[in-house]
């Protein structure tokens, strides 16, 4: 594939034949739909492209070939709808294999894609479809996601065309009914790099969602992703466990893999249930693999133990700081290392392990070769190794950055904000050790900071993770008149354990002798479940507030009784 995908994307190594730098030429109207999708369906028509299967025994295989045709007859579909370039058009097609067609459609026609994801609340759409001034929804007709939508429309001014895959409903147009007529040919249409092709609401942790723009010439960073973290490869099997609605899609479900020629696997389920997965692993004999941090943590505490896996040869892992200590379980049980990676939905992978990280258990790897990252203090300083800093990426002067999102849409302050003295700034803080190996610490908004030390919730997390009673934390600081701050766990229990205030102590005392004493939790709340979001990540801010609340009404209540 590297003839291919090569005319835009150069590497450079060393002696040693490791990878040293990256160089990425576009040219001025490179569309990843035309130049790479419809080149290898050219050149390897037959090859896969798309594995799919859903948990009622269905399956497809598509090639390249087939892919690209259909991705032709949707765009010429859509264009006869009235889709323009620039048209804001929200995709919610869950794991449908339907999703690639549409994608890559939207891309030939220079529309921009808003992926989202099908468990959005009405109020969650009302808000994306109002700020984006969406023109068209593509969506499944599956669970009640069409209620919520017409919900929703009943509700705006904005004229929406809606269109549906699998059955019409809310007056829509059912595409895969109406493709046979349209040509699997299309002449292709001028798009130019620099503009938005692909765009995610962010989870909205802290605040109201942000737009994430990204060009044209994104697919292209994630050849890095794909090729040397993923260690995806052609005619490989690549599974990355992902709605298409989230950012990691992008990363591990369509343009690096394809670039490299490997095959997407699409496991379309509606709940996840670990030993389903490791079924899907094992008929489809997947090579390489991607899951979020619960994933493996289920893995571990379910089953894996008794499961064939040898087909997969490289695993990853992002989204959250994996537990060294369910890294270490995991190797210990299939001999395959867990390569953390980190990043963001507004870049591609900034720092990621590509090589055996022996003595290195829990770092997130060194810097890509596309950035250049540094940590900078409170002040803006940059610092050395082994001093916690935001990780932030040098910007060039009046050059983009292949990979790094292109602005938030229609938030100017946002925008100031995160790109402000020559860098980006991605609010996460970790240090880096003399081998140039980071570390996380975690949400520049979420370190705590009590009597004077800071830590780390991550690292706390880390420890009480080891214990076997503990199958999820969320670790944050709250409110102390006394200390600042102190360190409290939200802790989930597995299911041979109940909480007590025996267990309590229990934990406290394990994490005193693993770590640094003032790093214990003083608090720990026993939780049916954590807080997340609707991406899966822990709302730390719901976790604090919660407690604060409770804190500052008791303190109240106390002070009017006296």
């Amino acid at each position: 594939m590297e003839e291919i995908y090569g005319k835009f994307f150069k590497e450079q190594f060393d002696e040693a034949g490791k990878l040293k730098s990256v160089s990425i030429e576009c040219t001025d109207d490179f569309n990843f739909s035309y130049d790479i999708l419809d080149e290898i369906a050219k050149n390897y028509p037959d090859d896969l492209a798309l594995i799919w299967c859903d948990d009622y025994n269905n399956e497809k295989k598509i090639t390249f070939k087939q892919m690209s045709e259909m991705s032709n007859r949707v765009a010429n579909f859509f264009i006869s709808q009235g889709i323009k370039y620039g048209d804001f058009v929200l995709v919610i097609l869950k794991r449908n294999f339907e999703y690639w067609y549409v994608l890559n459609a939207l891309c030939k026609i220079g529309a921009v894609a808003i992926p989202a994801t099908h468990m959005l609340s009405s109020m969650d759409l009302k808000y994306r479809i109002e700020f984006a001034n969406v023109k068209s929804i593509v969506f499944t007709n599956q669970q009640d996601l069409p209620q919520r939508i017409s919900s929703v429309l009943s509700e705006i001014e904005n004229d929406v065309k809606l269109f549906s895959v699998r059955g019409s409903v809310l007056g829509s147009v059912d595409i895969f009914k109406e493709i046979e007529k349209y040509p699997k040919t299309l002449e292709r249409i001028k798009t130019n790099v620099e503009d938005k092709m692909l765009c995610y609401f962010t989870s909205g942790t802290t605040g109201l969602p942000k737009l994430v723009q990204h060009s044209f010439s994104y697919p292209l960073a994630h050849i890095v992703t794909a090729k040397y973290w993923q260690k995806a490869f052609k005619r490989g099997i690549h599974l990355t466990v992902s709605d298409t609605g989230w950012g990691k899609a992008a990363w591990g479900k369509i343009y690096g893999q394809w670039a490299v020629g490997a095959t997407v696997m699409v496991y379309d389920y509606d709940k996840f249930y670990p030993d389903k997965m490791l079924d899907v692993i094992e008929k489809y004999n997947v090579t390489t693999f991607c899951a979020p941090p619960t994933v493996y943590r289920f893995f571990i505490k379910e089953g894996v133990i008794n499961r064939n896996i040898s087909s997969v040869v490289h695993v990853t892992t992002a989204g959250e700081a994996l537990n060294p200590e369910i890294i270490r379980q995991f190797k210990e049980i299939t001999g395959l290392e867990i390569m953390a990676g980190f990043g963001q939905t507004e870049t591609t992978a900034l720092l990621f392990n590509d090589v055996e990280t022996k003595d290195k258990v829990g770092s997130i790897g060194k810097v890509s070769p596309i950035y250049d990252v540094i940590l900078v203090d409170e002040d803006g300083n940059e610092v050395g190794a082994n001093k916690e800093g935001e990780i932030c990426i040098k910007l060039k002067e009046n050059e983009p950055i292949v990979g790094l999102f292109i602005g938030y849409y229609n938030d100017d302050m946002a925008n100031e904000y995160v790109l402000r003295d020559g860098l980006y700034h991605t609010g996460d803080v970790a240090f880096y050790d003399e081998d140039g190996f980071f570390w996380y610490v975690g949400r520049k908004d979420d370190i705590i900071k009590s009597s004077g030390y800071r830590i780390g919730p991550f690292e706390v997390e880390s420890v009480l993770i080891e214990h076997p009673a503990v199958l999820e934390c969320g670790v944050v600081g709250v409110f102390d008149e006394v200390r600042g701050q102190l360190v409290k766990a939200n802790v989930v229990l597995t299911k041979d354990f109940k909480p007590s205030e025996e267990l309590s102590k229990e934990l406290k005392d394990f994490v005193k002798k693993k770590t640094a004493p003032y790093k214990y939790p003083r608090i720990i709340e026993f939780m049916d479940a954590l807080p997340k979001t609707i991406s899966g990540k822990i709302k730390r801010n719901v976790l604090r507030n919660e407690h604060n609340k409770f804190f500052f009404k008791e303190s109240l209540h106390i002070k009017n009784k006296k």
